[in-house]
Parts: structure tokens; C-alpha cells; sequence
């Protein structure tokens, strides 16, 4: 099952970026559904400047952006960011993003491995000749949500894509490992899927563009970095056997080295700010 569009997990603090933003989530065209998880849209226009933080999902993003303090509107593909996203927001500005699935994006791109991407930010032109200056401006500058919509749906159906079902597979196998928390070790995920361990890490390096393992760890981080956020009354050392850690020490590792602060000042700050 999908995460619902309002799910703010790997968000950093979620009500101060809503507080400081309009973040919005809508469906894509039918026909694009299947590679592309949904649209984000994000406007803003802030007295001061304001940092956004994202603890990143393994999925690719094409995004239609426009600041006033960087000029014209411009088009980017990020992949898969393996640390800690970090944007810094100023004066007035919006994103107009498509959130692929992960192991969704290689069908637009098939000439690359998605690890390729992984860890960059270029202009979308280098991947997709159609993300012209034109294009940007014609997402990025409606007013209204259905417009932008509308406008990503009309450029996302006219990008060429071949069927692949190792996209199919790659997608189905991230999204086990989301949604199911007993996938804790990636030699019995790939033996119960009837896989090679060598097969599977292939798999992802060219559908999804990060590692099985890296996605098992990332998605534990999310579900700590949520119920660190939400809830006063954790047991750590219970939540880090729950999510298939040695040891509570190993949970406090992976979430202060991706976050930036380990899980009890984060729980912290979170409650002091409710």
C-alpha cells in the first residue's frame, strides 16, 4: 500500500516547514501512475529565510522551480540524495516536483544506470531535452494547483518510456521492504524472493539507484524519525529491536549520522515545539 499523499515521514520537523510553506500533494494522470508515486507542489514567500530538512526516500525527483532570487524558471533531476537533504528557502518562490516511484524512473531514462544519479542535481535538459526554459515557465507559473497539474500531466505523457518489467519487479521489491518491517537482512529478502544477493544488488544499482541494504536502513530511519517526533513515550532500545538493530547503539548511530542529532535531542526538540 502506498503512503498516503499526506504523509510528511523523512520530513524534519514537519509543522515548522508547514508553518513555513504550502506543501501540497495531488495524483498524476492515470497513464504515469505507475512509475510516478505523485506531484509535490510548494510555494512560498517568507520575511526571513527559512531551512527545509529532508531525510530523502530512494526515489528520483524531476522538479520545475522557480526563486526570485535565481532568476528565470529552470528544471532539475535529483537522484537519490544519500545524506541529509538541506534547502535553504528566501524571499518568494515555488517547486513544482514529480516524486517518481522508486524504480520507476529508469523507464524514462533507460540509457543510465539510476545509480548515475544518485548523489546529483542537474539540469533536467541533460536527461530530458524537453525540459526547455518554455516548459518550466509553462508548470511553474499557474497560479492555481490544477493548472501546474494539468501541466506536469501534459509533459510526463509526452516523454517516450519503454515497458520494462525489471522496473515492475524493482518497484514491487522497495516497496516490500517499506512497507514490511520484518525485512531486517538482505540475503533472506533476496532468498525469499528467489534472488541472488548478487542479482538483487544489481537490480537496484540500475532500477533504484541505491543499495537493498540502503533502503532497509533508510526506511528504519523514517519510522524513528517519525515516532521520535510524535511520540514522549518511546522505549529506544525496544524501538531499535523493533526495526532490526543489534542494539540500541546502532540505532543512535545510523539516526544522529543521517539526521544530524541523535533520536533523544530530536524527540526533544520536537516535544518542546509542540
Amino acid at each position: 500500500m502506498d503512503a498516503p499523499r499526506h504523509d510528511t515521514r523523512g520530513i524534519v520537523d514537519p509543522s515548522g516547514l508547514l508553518n513555513h510553506v504550502r506543501f501540497r500533494r495531488h495524483e498524476p494522470a492515470e497513464p504515469v501512475r505507475r512509475h510516478v508515486e505523485w506531484y509535490w507542489l510548494i510555494d512560498w514567500d517568507l520575511p526571513a529565510p527559512y531551512a527545509s530538512h529532508v531525510v530523502p526516500h530512494p526515489a528520483v525527483n524531476l522538479t520545475f522551480q522557480w526563486d526570485e532570487t535565481e532568476g528565470p524558471p529552470y528544471a532539475e533531476v535529483t537522484g537519490v540524495a544519500l545524506g541529509l537533504f538541506t534547502r535553504k528557502l528566501t524571499g518568494r518562490g515555488r517547486v513544482c516536483g514529480v516524486k517518481f516511484r522508486p524504480g520507476g524512473f529508469h523507464p524514462y531514462a533507460p540509457e543510465a544506470p539510476v545509480a548515475r544519479w544518485t548523489g546529483r542535481a542537474l539540469p533536467a535538459h541533460e536527461v530530458f531535452p524537453q525540459a526547455t526554459a518554455d516548459a518550466s515557465h509553462t508548470i511553474v507559473t499557474p497560479a492555481d494547483d490544477a493548472a501546474r497539474v494539468a501541466a506536469l500531466d501534459t509533459f510526463l505523457l509526452a516523454l517516450p518510456h519503454t515497458p520494462d518489467p525489471q522496473a515492475d519487479l524493482a518497484m514491487s521489491l522497495v516497496q516490500h521492504i517499506r512497507a514490511d518491517r520484518t525485512v531486517r537482512r538482505v540475503g533472506d529478502f533476496a532468498e525469499a524472493q528467489g534472488l541472488s544477493v548478487r542479482a538483487l544488488q544489481r537490480l537496484f544499482s540500475t532500477y533504484v539507484g541505491v543499495s537493498p541494504k540502503w533502503c532497509i536502513l533508510r526506511y528504519r530511519i523514517h519510522e524513528a524519525l517519525e515516532l521520535a517526533g510524535t511520540r514522549t513515550d518511546l522505549d529506544w532500545a525496544t524501538l531499535a529491536a523493533d526495526l532490526g538493530y543489534a542494539d540500541q547503539a546502532h540505532l543512535v548511530r545510523d539516526f544522529t549520522a543521517t539526521v544530524g542529532v541523535p533520536p533523544t535531542a530530536y524527540a526533544a526538540e520536537a516535544a518542546a515545539g509542540t
